[in-house]
């Protein structure tokens, strides 16, 4: 069986021409999105009464970008669509209103391989591990436990516009993969959204029917564990094998952004006291050794990730909160007070003490 091969590589003017006009250097490697994951966009803001076209060209997006799902813009440019449409429209969930329209066919050859994979859990483990090839920007994530297993997405591009509408599309999005995935009687067990809760809450509750919660830590679809057992009847082991050579051969050319991904989570795993290479390794459905090689590749470690994340946050904890050292120490696990302090003159050349002292002396002036 042959299957066609997908290039992304010939949307790539699409990509730098969407970041040229938002003030981007193409030669960066910025964040990119596949437009396949916001394709309803159009067809939403018709029927919520406004002028695609119009709104499109105010925010610097050719509307004709739109009749390739393959066509990618950067993640700047994607959220700042969102939020020009949401401001113009005045809908405050039209990122729950796109991600309704998102499900494995808008991810390709990655949703062509999820569908078909042997079971629930190799799908969504397929997922998680090829999903940066579709998005650039934000990472997806599976946390399982005995009873009960958690799909996550989390926003790692800085300076994002319309985050709360991207987390709501995100999180339908997940919803209707895992609805599809499992069959009808499928159902969540909650769904946590990392922003404020809604004015309006009802066009939430009448898509997820089931508990929700705002103001939570993370952006998730929480499900019973049982369900990554389910096999899945569309199984095709040659057309799996095919599918994942192609994808693995695209993973070679364009997936330069893991280091990226990794950083992302250790934000979290750090205050959580969760930042084991073999944790994060399992989030990313994979062995550390698998994680520490994948890093190798790009020049760098997961002790090199884990200092860096636990660097910024020191430096975050100093500047913005009262806590003493050595409650800080405790909260990045650290042994003591003096093994932290030892890492963060390392790093910054100064005692955390002095460092706090010199950066509120220059804050100031």
């Amino acid at each position: 069986m042959d299957m066609p091969a997908y290039d992304p590589g010939h949307d790539q003017d699409i990509g730098k021409q969407t970041m040229a006009r938002n003030g981007t250097d193409p030669a960066n490697s910025e964040a990119g999105v596949r437009i396949g994951t916001i394709l309803a966009l159009p067809s939403i803001l018709r029927n919520l009464g406004a002028n695609p076209v119009e709104i499109f060209s105010e925010a610097g997006v050719d509307l004709a970008w739109f009749d390739d799902p393959d066509n990618r813009i950067s993640y700047a440019a994607r959220s700042h669509l969102i939020a020009h449409c949401a401001a113009r429209t005045g809908c405050q969930h039209l990122g729950l209103l796109i991600g309704q329209q998102v499900g494995l066919h808008s991810l390709g050859l990655v949703g062509l391989l999820v569908k078909y994979s042997p079971d629930v859990g190799t799908a969504l483990r397929n997922l998680v591990h090829f999903l940066h090839l579709h998005v650039r920007g934000a990472v997806t994530s599976l946390e399982t436990g005995d009873d009960s297993a958690i799909l996550r997405y989390e926003i790692y591009q800085p300076a994002v516009e319309a985050t709360a509408q991207i987390a709501d599309g995100a999180v339908a999005s997940m919803f209707n993969i895992l609805r599809s995935l499992c069959g009808p009687d499928w159902k969540a067990t909650g769904l946590r959204f990392a922003h404020r809760k809604p004015d309006d809450v009802r066009p939430f509750r009448s898509f997820f029917r089931a508990p929700l919660v705002f103001d939570a830590e993370q952006n998730a679809v929480m499900f019973s564990a049982d369900w990554l057992n389910h096999r899945l009847p569309e199984t095709d082991p040659e057309l799996n094998r095919l599918l994942l050579k192609q994808i693995d051969a695209l993973e070679l050319k364009y997936g330069d952004d893991f280091p990226g991904q990794v950083r992302s989570v250790l934000r979290t795993a750090l205050v959580t006291g969760q930042a084991r290479s073999d944790r994060i390794a399992g989030l990313f459905s994979m062995h550390s050794r698998t994680l520490s090689r994948r890093l190798n590749d790009f020049g760098t470690s997961f002790q090199a990730l884990l200092d860096e994340g636990r660097f910024e946050i020191a430096r975050q904890m100093l500047e913005d909160s009262r806590m003493e050292v050595n409650q800080i120490a405790m909260t990045l696990d650290y042994a003591d007070a003096s093994a932290f302090t030892r890492a963060f003159r390392r790093w910054s050349g100064a005692t955390p003490a002095q460092w706090r002292q010199n950066h509120k002396v220059s804050r100031r002036k």
